[in-house]
């Protein structure tokens, strides 16, 4: 068995999603490992990492107005707001969704559907650099 870890910088524009995919597999593939298990981590607490189509933008759309209706920005209920009437919302967005997420691969190539995309979900309004740890296992 053998390790490899890289950290992966990914400027956002602000609110949104991010796919990643390209960069992940071609990190892998520098690894040279055949078969085993990538996981991810995004070492934020106000930005996520999901796994979703990448054949429709409108998937990404529809996402956005589901949180957006789920956790308002500027909802009184949160007293937390030292950065921003999207701070604590950004937060529950995080928390709702996953900050690693664990991605087998074969024979070198990641096992993801064939709409499948790995995406930073980025929850603030404003640009942010995102630091995400890869980190595979393998042989």
């Amino acid at each position: 068995m053998y390790q490899h870890h890289q950290e992966l910088a990914i400027a956002t524009r602000g609110r949104g999603l991010y796919e990643f995919t390209a960069e992940v597999r071609a990190w892998l593939a520098g690894t040279q490992l055949g078969d085993g298990l990538l996981t991810l981590l995004v070492r934020h607490t106000s930005a996520s990492l999901l796994i979703q189509e990448n054949a429709d933008l409108e998937v990404q759309r529809d996402l956005e107005r589901f949180f957006a209706r789920l956790v308002p920005d500027g909802d009184p209920l949160f007293r937390h707001v030292s950065e921003g009437k999207d701070d604590m919302p950004a937060h529950v967005r995080a928390a709702l969704t996953q900050t690693h997420l664990s991605i087998p691969f074969v024979r070198g190539e990641l096992a993801l559907g064939t709409w499948q995309g790995i995406y930073l979900y980025e929850h603030r309004h404003d640009a942010q650099r995102r630091s995400i740890m890869l980190h595979a296992i393998g042989a």
